[in-house]
């Protein structure tokens, strides 16, 4: 199967252009033809590969997929059809695999289909708390409201991924300059004293010179070696994520990290606050936004408390009783949520809880930047004057000697 685009022609004499998914041209024209088309020009689209001849997977970005959905809520909200707004905005889009996911959105629609069935169709686009909220709208009659608020949730989202990831870069960035510094210096810069050394006849080295010369020949001399070997480490712990036990280790290991830990126990508390406040505000049913918030939480170990907490719920007990026996989530949390419960506006509360934890996490990071930020520094003095310490130690014992 291959992506063409078409150009043709409606019986009123209007372009259209679009994308179709099928195994020829000829099948493409027929397919035209049958909806009343008058083809004009198909051609098969190239589907980008990689270095290995894999086809490259495409997804599209969160920023192009929020903006969208504000559009689509403006232009609903301003009396455009739900047809006429995608039509329009599948002029706007660029991105060719988002274009041919929108062409086949409308043309189900055309057939008949409602919006939240057409986008399910692609899941790696739209995910599910997007086809869930969509659908709620569709029975709420609220569509352009709650489009709005995805397309809120989305932004906040993608805001809060996006800090997370600038704080995270930082250190990482660092120790990949220091480690990049010390190994220059033990592979490129010792040998040359070490010659030095030798051509003045000095026996014995200090205990620290030797170490280091070491090492660095052990890596000069192994560097084939090192470098499998720092690549066999990399995708064995990859491979071990995959596993079951490795996920579970893993996703728990992560709440109690030094220095990161609490940022990540703050930023899934907030997730999960948020995401559940957001459909239970749409209209979802409890029981299945638990399943949706357990799919897009991204730990193992969330995603168990909230099967669980589905199936006690089904059998008449309450959420904050559920999830208050779980250790993971904070007293603060489970008690917003039995008070929720007693007044009827849970989704208020875990909204108010999920502000408050992104604020505690926007916090967070700007302490870890202030602490990382001397730790690094610190870490590169001992790295890097302990090379300068192995190459002086000698040079002073030789001043000495030839002093004394």
């Amino acid at each position: 199967m291959g992506i063409f685009r078409y150009t043709a022609t409606t019986p009123d004499g209007k372009k259209r252009s679009g994308y179709i998914r099928s195994s020829s041209v000829g099948s493409v024209k027929g397919e035209l033809l049958r909806s009343n088309l008058d083809p004009i020009k198909i051609k098969e689209k190239a589907v980008p590969k990689d270095l290995f001849g894999r086809k490259v997977k495409f997804t599209v970005k969160r920023k192009e997929l929020t903006v969208f959905t504000r559009m689509l809520a403006t232009m609903i909200s301003s009396g455009m059809t739900l047809l006429e707004a995608l039509e329009t905005l599948y002029e706007q889009v660029t991105a060719w695999h988002f274009k041919m996911a929108l062409d086949d959105i409308i043309e189900r629609i055309r057939s008949g289909s409602d919006l939240s069935s057409a986008i399910a169709v692609h899941p790696k686009i739209f995910s599910e708390i997007y086809v869930q909220m969509v659908k709620a709208a569709e029975a709420s009659g609220q569509l352009d409201a709650i489009l709005e608020r995805l397309a809120e949730y989305l932004e906040t989202a993608e805001e809060l991924k996006r800090e997370i990831k600038g704080a995270m870069m930082y250190p990482v960035f660092s120790l990949c300059l220091i480690f990049g510094i010390t190994g220059f210096l033990m592979i490129f810069i010792l040998p040359k004293f070490q010659k030095m050394f030798e051509q003045m006849q000095m026996k014995e080295l200090p205990a620290i010179t030797n170490v280091m010369l070491g090492i660095g020949d052990f890596c000069r001399g192994n560097a084939i070696m090192v470098i499998v070997g720092i690549a066999v480490f990399i995708a064995g712990f990859r491979q071990f994520l995959k596993t079951t036990f490795g996920r579970k280790s893993w996703d728990l290991a992560k709440f109690y990290l030094p220095v990161f830990g609490d940022m990540i126990r703050k930023v899934t508390i907030a997730r999960f606050s948020k995401t559940l406040a957001t459909l239970l505000e749409s209209g979802v049913n409890l029981i299945t936004s638990l399943d949706i918030v357990g799919g897009v939480s991204g730990n193992v170990h969330i995603k168990k408390i909230c099967d669980h907490a589905k199936d006690e719920i089904g059998k008449g007990k309450n959420l904050s009783e559920v999830i208050g026996r779980h250790k993971l989530f904070p007293p603060i949390l489970i008690r917003m949520i039995a008070v929720g419960e007693k007044t009827g506006h849970v989704e208020a509360l875990l909204k108010k809880l999920a502000e408050f934890y992104e604020h505690e996490v926007r916090t967070t990071i700007k302490a870890l930047t202030s602490i990382v930020e001397p730790l690094l520094i610190s870490i590169m003095g001992i790295f890097v004057g302990l090379v300068v310490l192995s190459i002086f130690m000698p040079l002073l014992s030789m001043i000495k000697k030839f002093g004394g």
